[in-house]
């Protein structure tokens, strides 16, 4: 019997998760799953349809819904956190402040992530204290974003049990997959770097690392969308294939220049798109009508996931599928679920995973959280060698390495200097002056969360 705590339960995305779970839960020996959340009244309505998503899978896991944290973490054997400090308005918040003073406003990157990150740290601090008292054992899989700063402050203050996940890695190996026509599992693509600041370095299908061909051939790119949106003369000048999220250091300006058209950012079309499916849930009663309430659910995460980077890129939002039902899949929640899944069976997997860097990639600390990929055993996550990369890479990753490391002090000693000189070493801020006036502004944005620093 294992237990599974979900904390950020109420969210929306926690559906998705239950219906991965399902798919994994029995391999992965999970018995018991709780969500928990601040949020009593929408934890609820989320918690009906991910009864309704177990009942209809059959398995034998039982959901608890708890607002009492001591108690969904007492005696979990994985912990999953999944929260956000100020919810979704705080997103919004985020990226306008960032916008204002003409620097990208995107909520794991840069600025807006900084902010982010700066009110996640101290309240996953007090969950990793509690889940030491009440859960020693447990494992710590968290998915809060910006994942790799997060990770390395929680790192950082000893909590050597927590996994930082991103999903972004293995959804992109999966359409290159599609777009080759070829099994994912026939394909082994390696990744190295930083969240969100990472490079395919290696593909490998039947002996041969065809990382070459692949990001020569404009075909194939053209199927990938984490690939299409650069350029592909930059493509051809790289050594590697770019993570989605380098976007915005690579066509930054245009990434602005987007924005700032669409008149909207991202974070604010999913404020208003959370708002109007849990308002739709609430005019219905979910328990006499699953079927109708799983497929508003469905439709506004749909919705959602149709406008990924559309506006960054210009792409539009694309067109929603005719039918809509769960995805029978790993998805969101698959990294975690074959991490679990070997540390209880020994089955070896490759996953992406931000874990300290060990020795992986040279010229970083050991205690350098990087997003790599690992060797995982029922001892837990080896990353691979990956050794020199190319200096450009190098220097841009050192650069975000020190801004992140910069932000873990910063919010240790609640200190503004701190705060300053880490959003100035940030490549897309790199500016004293700018720096100076974001943090002066997040500061009195949230007040009311961070309090006062010094």
């Amino acid at each position: 019997m294992k237990k599974l705590t979900l904390i950020g339960g109420g969210g929306v995305r926690a559906v998705l998760f239950t219906k991965s779970l399902t798919l994994k839960a029995e391999e992965a020996g999970i018995t018991d799953l709780v969500l928990h959340d601040t949020d009593e009244e929408q934890l609820n309505i989320i918690g009906q349809l991910c009864r309704i998503v177990i009942t209809q899978s059959g398995i034998n896991l039982r959901l608890h819904l708890s607002t009492d944290i001591r108690a969904a973490l007492t005696g979990a054997d994985y912990i999953v956190t999944t929260i956000r400090v100020g919810k979704e308005l705080s997103r919004y918040t985020d990226e306008q402040i960032a916008l204002n003073s003409g620097v990208i406003g995107q909520e794991t990157t840069g600025p807006a992530g900084f902010s982010m990150a700066i009110r996640t740290i101290p309240v996953l601090m007090d969950y990793c204290e509690l889940a030491k008292e009440l859960a020693p054992q447990a494992w710590i899989f968290n998915f809060s974003n910006p994942s790799g700063l997060v990770t390395q402050a929680l790192r950082s203050a000893g909590y050597d049990r927590v996994i930082g996940i991103c999903d972004t890695p293995s959804h992109t190996k999966l359409r290159m997959a599609e777009a080759m026509g070829v099994d994912p599992k026939e394909l082994y693509v390696e990744f190295f770097g930083l969240n969100h600041l990472s490079w395919v370095s290696k593909v490998m299908y039947k002996g041969d690392n065809i990382l070459e061909q692949l990001k020569n051939d404009a075909s194939f790119v053209a199927k990938v969308d984490e690939f299409k949106m650069f350029d592909t003369d930059l493509l051809r000048a790289l050594p590697y294939l770019p993570n989605e999220y380098l976007y915005y250091y690579y066509h930054r300006e245009r990434a602005i220049d987007n924005i700032v058209k669409s008149g909207m950012t991202r974070g604010q079309m999913i404020a208003q798109n959370n708002k109007d499916m849990i308002a739709a849930l609430k005019e219905i009663d979910i328990d006499a009508n699953p079927k109708q309430a799983l497929q508003i659910y469905l439709y506004y995460t749909q919705k959602r996931e149709a406008s990924y980077m559309a506006i960054e890129t210009n792409s539009g939002s694309k067109p929603l599928p005719q039918e809509l039902e769960l995805p029978n899949s790993l998805g969101y929640a698959g990294v975690m679920l074959d991490f679990v899944a070997s540390l209880q069976t020994g089955k070896r997997s490759d996953i992406v995973l931000n874990v300290p860097n060990a020795g992986s990639i040279a010229g970083f600390e050991d205690d350098d959280v990087v997003e790599v990929s690992c060797e995982i055993t029922e001892q837990g996550a080896q990353p691979v060698k990956i050794g020199e990369v190319p200096e450009n890479m190098y220097l841009l990753m050192k650069g975000v390495k020190r801004f992140e490391r910069l932000t873990v002090d910063a919010v240790r000693h609640q200190s503004r200097e701190l705060a300053v000189e880490a959003l100035m070493v940030h490549p897309l801020v790199n500016s004293y002056s700018i720096a100076k006036r974001l943090v002066d502004d997040y500061m009195k944005a949230y007040r009311d969360l961070l309090g006062e620093w010094n």
